[in-house]
């Protein structure tokens, strides 16, 4: 057997005679002895070893074999999927004048019509009718500025999947302004199984970065509203952050445990750079201040900084796990509000980047969204290809006008990815106490 590819070794912190193995493609952690990596790379392994390591990923038959699997992965997750997503922009709709919102240029009172909504749920239902687990991120705009919409949407497909034995759930990404406990409780006997909203950083900021369209701040409406549904659904709480204020956002943090908003009322809190519009712009000019590439320097002590200042307080954070671009899988698709199907919700609005509509289908997007971009040598041999795949095309297209290539993590992970995982390991040391 053959040592696999995709795996990291860094030295234990605590432990001078020992290493961690991470396996990038199981995102399994190992922490073994010198002398047993040295057995690794001799060969010298017992039977009990080489059957451990090779359980959890470390060892493979053949390194050849392992990079065609790699290679095609896509094709085998695709053909044995049952479960079919979909984000659905219900509006464009929005309470909130956030001067950032990549949706800028194209935002507007547009929501979608009845028969766009029924067309929607008929395809929905014909995946039902293949078997298939639907899933449903109601996006905007606000979605719930289309609530009457979004009630006859979850309904005909809650009382479809009923009918067929099936399943069907659905989330909300919502700035958190009309997300009351009226509105929840509503909304769950029809398959609200969680929310995504946003808080971006402590007040004076976020009442900044996200006011009403009346000028007046949302921050304490948000808060209000995270207090009176934390218990019926699993809320993550998101942020956008600047070069200039993310050292800010630990203030959040701080404001929420001392509003009784404890780790356990969350089921996820992570903060992301501020990116540029869609169309490559940015509202104050200062391309700087804002993330148009994953491995600026700022951005990666940012990142680093705010997920430590996250779990130093208790808040469980996103892991690494094995991960892709949503272009990579065939049963993910975004549903603009006039019936248009994109790959991305930031490709929205982009006539070049539509790649059909619920009445014509999907066509074929393969090479004008890079799919398989990262199947180079150069992506193929990079032991964090299962982290990335490519990365992200938005962020490749804003470089180059075009996606013609990979977003890189190299220089990303080769900053972050040690750090990472000693922060989780602490984590979960303090969990366990």
């Amino acid at each position: 057997m053959e040592l696999t590819r995709y795996m990291k070794t860094f030295p234990s912190r605590t432990r001078p005679e020992r290493v961690l193995l991470y396996n990038t493609r199981r995102c399994a952690l190992l922490e073994v002895s010198n002398g047993l990596l040295e057995r690794i790379h001799s060969d010298a392994l017992s039977e009990k070893e080489r059957e451990t390591l090779a359980r959890l990923g470390f060892l493979v038959a053949s390194r050849a074999a392992e990079r065609e699997e790699m290679r095609t992965c896509f094709e085998r997750i695709n053909r044995d999927s049952r479960r079919f997503r979909v984000v659905a922009a219900l509006t464009l709709d929005c309470n909130l004048a956030c001067p950032y919102c990549y949706e800028g240029n194209f935002r507007g009172r547009f929501s979608m019509d009845d028969a766009t909504a029924g067309l929607l749920v008929q395809r929905l239902i014909e995946r039902m009718d293949e078997g298939k687990t639907v899933s449903v991120s109601f996006y905007g705009g606000e979605p719930l500025m289309a609530l009457p919409m979004l009630r006859r949407i979850a309904g005909e497909l809650s009382a479809a999947a009923r009918e067929r034995t099936s399943t069907f759930e659905f989330n909300l990404v919502t700035n958190g302004t009309l997300l009351t406990r009226g509105v929840v409780e509503e909304l769950l006997p029809l398959g609200l199984k969680g929310a995504k909203l946003t808080l971006d950083g402590p007040p004076a900021i976020h009442d900044q970065q996200r006011p009403f369209v009346s000028g007046r701040g949302s921050f304490d409406t948000i808060l209000a509203n995270i207090k009176a549904t934390w218990d019926l659904l699993a809320l993550q709480l998101g942020g956008n952050y600047t070069r200039h204020n993310y050292r800010q956002f630990p203030e959040l943090l701080d404001m929420l445990l001392n509003e009784a908003i404890t780790p356990g009322m969350l089921d996820k809190v992570f903060f992301t750079p501020v990116t540029p519009r869609s169309d490559g712009s940015v509202v104050s000019g200062d391309i700087s201040a804002v993330c148009a590439c994953s491995d600026e320097p700022w951005m990666i002590d940012a990142s680093m900084f705010l997920r430590a200042e996250i779990l130093s307080r208790g808040f469980d954070t996103p892991k690494f796990k094995p991960s892709a671009c949503m272009i990579e899988f065939e049963n993910d698709l975004v549903v603009g509000y006039d019936g248009g199907l994109y790959k991305c919700p930031a490709f929205m609005g982009d006539e070049t980047l539509r790649i059909g509509s619920l009445a014509e289908g999907a066509g074929e997007y393969g090479h004008s969204h890079g799919s398989d971009n990262w199947k180079c040598d150069e992506c193929l041999d990079c032991s964090y290809l299962p982290l990335c795949f490519g990365g992200c095309r938005f962020l490749r297209r804003l470089r180059t006008g075009i996606i013609d290539g990979v977003d890189c993590r190299r220089t990303y992970f080769d900053a972050t990815l040690e750090e990472i995982i000693v922060q989780d390991m602490a984590s979960r040391k303090k969990s366990e106490l």
